[in-house]
């Protein structure tokens, strides 16, 4: 299968458990791989029959900047649920970033994959 990859997405929500945490915006960084057949896309050359990932990043943008998840955990997954929902996409690979999460630390991350 191909694969479309969505690098170092920038976005900034309310995620952690701590009580600064549950309000002030904290930067994430998103990496997702949309397992999908690109052979209709390729050949046809018509946005029709590809994967709008302009239209998903949107979609991704406004899941993560509305959301308040005590755990990257549950963003990532709930990331990966969202780019399900297009049914060309038979697997996805999330990795969600929380910078200075700990001390001495450039990150943490989570790395989920999810198919159908």
């Amino acid at each position: 299968m191909d694969k479309i990859h969505i690098r170092d997405l920038h976005l900034r929500t309310i995620i952690g458990v701590n009580d600064w945490e549950r309000t002030d915006m904290q930067d994430v960084f998103l990496n997702i791989t949309l397992v999908i057949d690109l052979s209709k896309p390729a050949s046809t050359d018509n946005i029709d029959d590809a994967v709008n990932y302009r239209d998903l990043k949107k979609k991704i943008m406004e899941l993560v900047e509305n959301s308040s998840f005590m755990l990257i955990e549950t963003l990532a997954t709930r990331v990966a649920e969202l780019c399900l929902e297009n049914p060309d996409v038979q697997e996805v690979t999330v990795t969600l970033d929380k910078p200075h999460a700990l001390r001495f630390a450039k990150s943490v991350a989570v790395e989920i994959t999810r198919s159908r």
